[in-house]
């Protein structure tokens, strides 16, 4: 597959976050140059190779909170893998000055390894460079488009995609909150379709529902102020907690997105749709009679919205989607 598509992106930054920081990152990622990349990332460069092991290669994506590089395990290379490349997330350093920045990215770690489903990234470990001290998070390389690069092609997506899509996800999202995990950050560019279907990652937000998962740390995220506006829910917003709730509100905002093309409030956070007075109009291409449950979904009383469960059986019932459509768009069968 075109090296284009071998793009992991992690959380984009809100505005307020600095998007002119953002934009001359990117331009030094455009340039080839790795070392102008890691010095826009960190006051002391990173390592060309993390641990003696991990070469980095190339910035695949960055966002708010760090960036993530393509990298070549040399042990895998040095005892003859013929793929031995994997993706290796780190902090900015900006969040690298918080005292307690290494357990926010193991709090990620370890919140997403205890994961194991076909259409959420899987991580292979955590480790800290012992020259640098920086921790990083060891993944695999994930191959496709995220649905952002693909909504910027085309308006919206056949209701037969949509239809797939929204299934799996609805999947992999009530596997993770039934292992007590919730991402906290979904959205387009959080998620990358490949031949095998949607694969959900970056819970660099995710916390363990309450009460469960006891042993790991529960971070003040909110000093973070992190949470991507236009797909928060309205009560995240507000200071409350996050739940499972909050990311179902998150994935309305999504399939109505790839359905329709346009953001369900017109890119305004969930804040501001209710200050102007703005109304939900139904999703292009959304089938008529399971439109209510999408609506439910994005409910800005979190009491009033549906459970994932409810979606998922929604989509189901719809009419029945063509499974060769990934066949079509990346030329090759799934």
């Amino acid at each position: 597959m075109n090296d284009a598509l071998e793009a992991l992106r992690v959380s984009e930054p809100a505005p307020e976050q600095g998007e002119d920081a953002f934009a001359e990152f990117a331009a030094s990622a455009r340039s080839g140059s790795l070392q102008a990349q890691q010095k826009h990332l960190a006051g002391n460069a990173l390592p060309e190779v993390l641990c003696g092991r991990y070469k980095l290669e190339r910035l695949l994506g960055v966002g708010g909170m760090g960036a993530v590089y393509r990298c070549r395990d040399l042990l895998r290379e040095q005892f003859g893998d013929p793929e031995p490349v994997v993706a290796v997330k780190v902090l900015s350093e900006d969040f690298c000055e918080y005292p307690d920045a290494n357990a926010l990215l193991y709090s990620e770690f370890a919140l997403t390894a205890r994961l194991r489903h076909a259409h959420i990234v899987r991580l292979h470990g955590f480790e800290v460079d012992n020259h640098s001290g920086r921790a990083f998070i060891v993944l695999d390389l994930l191959k496709g488009i995220t649905l952002d690069q693909l909504l910027s092609s085309q308006q919206g997506l056949p209701w037969v995609q949509v239809q797939e899509i929204g299934q799996q996800l609805c999947q992999a999202l009530s596997y993770a909150h039934e292992q007590g995990v919730l991402h906290g950050d979904i959205k387009p560019s959080n998620l990358m379709l490949g031949d095998d279907g949607i694969t959900l990652f970056d819970f660099g937000l995710g916390q363990a529902e309450e009460k469960r998962l006891p042993g790991l740390p529960r971070l003040a995220r909110n000093r973070f102020a992190a949470w991507t506006p236009r797909y928060a829910a309205p009560e995240l917003l507000d200071g409350g907690e996050l739940t499972a709730a909050a990311d179902v509100y998150a994935l309305g905002c999504v399939l109505y997105e790839l359905a329709s093309g346009q953001h369900p409030f017109r890119r305004l956070s969930a804040k501001q749709a209710v200050q102007t007075g703005l109304t939900l109009e139904p999703a292009v291409q959304w089938p008529e009679t399971s439109w209510p449950m999408l609506a439910q979904a994005l409910e800005f009383d979190p009491l009033k919205r549906i459970t994932l469960a409810e979606l998922l059986q929604s989509l189901r019932e719809s009419p029945a989607a063509n499974s060769g459509w990934r066949t079509r768009w990346f030329g090759r069968r799934a």
